[in-house]
């Protein structure tokens, strides 16, 4: 049974207008996750939930259709935002919040940010190449402003590339938990 059933309606009406400001809250930030206002809404109401939902469950809670209802559910599937559970006795599918944010958010921006390092890190490489090209006609025609410009460029470059090795070893930090060494998890 719904623990929230057997309190007074002032109390429910009270509980519900608190949860219902970080639920507010919580989906105006998932955008940070590339997430719908919506979606946000889902999965803020599905947090507070005590037990396992449906697709059906919470279209009636958020008024939304089961098409929406299972297009934003896959989604924070896809994120590791919700899992799929198996409920005894249950024909239709149950779904759960991951309630370690810590594991959420280090596992969708590390997905992200690779994703970041490895374009940028290939972007970085093709303008070293031509780069290093260019060079070489700055030296054959003794063009010392080319070679000034391209000195420039190529200090940038490698900073740039610097940066992008950091962020994959703090992704590694993430992964591997070592992060929270530096920075513990409240208890």
């Amino acid at each position: 049974m719904n623990k929230l059933q057997s309190l007074s309606n002032e109390h429910i009406a009270k509980i519900q207008s608190i949860r219902q400001r970080v639920i507010e809250t919580i989906g105006s930030n998932m955008d940070l996750y590339g997430i719908t206002l919506s979606i946000g809404h889902m999965y803020g109401h599905m947090y507070f939930q005590n037990e396992p939902v449906t697709l059906d469950e919470m279209g009636d809670v958020m008024g939304m259709s089961k098409t929406s209802m299972s297009t934003g559910m896959r989604t924070l599937i896809d994120l590791k935002m919700v899992h799929k559970v198996w409920g005894k006795g249950s024909r239709k599918d149950l779904y759960v919040v991951e309630h370690d944010w810590h594991q959420t958010f280090i596992d969708y921006f590390s997905v992200e940010w690779r994703k970041s390092i490895e374009m940028n890190i290939s972007a970085i490489n093709k303008a070293l190449v031509e780069v290093r090209k260019l060079r070489r006609e700055a030296e054959e025609t003794q063009d010392g402003a080319l070679s000034d410009v391209l000195d420039h460029d190529e200090k940038k470059l490698d900073e740039a590339r610097k940066y992008y090795l950091w962020l994959g070893r703090l992704i590694d930090a993430f992964e591997s938990g070592a992060i929270f060494e530096l920075v513990p998890k409240e208890e």
